[in-house]
């Protein structure tokens, strides 16, 4: 029988075996023994360093909208265990983070440079596709990226979910004059409000309920931050009727019903709404209030042509509070459920990093 064991370029054999926490029926998670992968034509093993835990996760993982048996996370860092035939760039030792999705680069939006809207669906989806709650990941050695000098993995796994929030401000037309509001301050609202400061906003409204991140948000940048209550909302015989505090451009990242529709009565007149969150309970929008206000609502889907690396670049910008956006312990992998369910009850705050190289009991940071 042939030898299925994965071996890295230097010849020293790897684990048969790995850790990988499995989506379950139930709605949580199970910690597996699996194979280690072995790297096909292309494709790069990765040892994890870091894998963030996404708001997505929470959706896929808790509230079952994941596949069973398939294992999540895909904000991660870590080291090339072992490079696949045709694979030249990458050797073992280097410190990478996984990048965005391979791109069928032939259609007209990839084309035109907006990756995210390819029209390949198989190219941009990875459904189904194992990620980095484990201790390795098998990735397509197109999609990986060098973590930058002097910047840490732990940091480098914050690229991701940055990029998304980057995308979002593109899709909002953010310019350097327009008030900005973020209708949640979970990761990837914090993480917006962070590139808004960083970017000099004139006026960044943040809207949470929940005390840690209200707190979260004013040490982020936020000039105001509001519980939802506080918002004025119109009824529909109302349309052209303003909010006293309208602004140029509402971010919504909760995935809320009723934030998304909160969020159209927060817009000045040609105002811009940004559905980032994902959510399962559709809004109903006022189509009067969208008419006669002439405001655009638009989605925000994944990240810009060159993401990747403008997040990179942001999180090596000196006084980034990269600090306030990671949680200060990270998550051993067996702990995942129990991360899952403080994030999604907001007992954690700020991204929380699982490092499946921890076991229970240790810490760092």
């Amino acid at each position: 029988m042939a030898d299925t064991t994965a071996r890295p370029a230097s010849g020293t054999a790897l684990p048969a075996t790995m850790r990988a926490a499995v989506c379950t029926s139930a709605g949580g998670v199970t910690i597996d023994e699996r194979p280690v992968p072995v790297p096909g034509d292309g494709q790069v093993l990765v040892a994890v360093e870091h894998c963030g835990i996404c708001g997505s996760d929470i959706h896929l993982i808790l509230d079952g909208w994941g596949t069973a048996g398939v294992v999540e996370g895909h904000e991660w860092t870590g080291v090339v265990a072992a490079v696949g035939p045709d694979v030249d760039r990458w050797q073992v030792g280097d410190q990478v983070l996984g990048g965005p999705p391979v791109h069928c680069g032939r259609c007209r939006p990839c084309r035109e440079g907006r990756p995210s809207r390819c029209e390949d669906g198989s190219m941009t989806r990875a459904l189904g596709v194992d990620g980095a709650f484990a201790d390795f990941v098998l990735v397509d050695a197109r999609r990986l990226l060098a973590i930058p000098p002097g910047l840490s993995p732990r940091v480098a796994a914050l690229a991701e979910p940055l990029a998304v929030a980057l995308h979002a401000l593109s899709q909002g037309g953010v310019g350097p004059v327009d008030s900005v509001l973020v209708l949640g301050a979970g990761p990837i609202g914090a993480l917006a409000i962070a590139a808004l400061a960083a970017r000099g906003a004139p006026a960044v409204v943040a809207v949470e309920p929940l005390p840690a991140r209200q707190e979260l948000a004013r040490r982020l940048g936020a000039h105001r931050v509001l519980d939802p209550g506080a918002l004025d909302t119109f009824p529909i015989w109302e349309p052209e009727r303003m909010a006293e505090q309208a602004v140029d451009v509402v971010l919504e990242c909760s995935g809320k019903k009723v934030a998304m529709e909160a969020g159209l009565s927060q817009l000045r007149r040609g105002g811009r709404l940004v559905l980032v969150g994902a959510g399962i309970e559709p809004p109903s929008f006022d189509p009067n209030r969208i008419l006669l206000n002439e405001l655009t609502v638009t989605g925000s889907f994944n990240y810009d042509e060159h993401g990747f690396e403008e997040a990179l670049a942001l999180l090596t910008t000196d006084g980034f509070p990269v600090d306030e956006l990671i949680a200060p312990d990270d998550v051993p992998l067996d702990r995942l459920g129990d991360a899952l369910r403080d994030l999604a009850d907001g007992r954690i705050a700020a991204k929380a990093m699982v490092a499946p190289r921890l076991r229970s009991g240790e810490v760092e940071r």
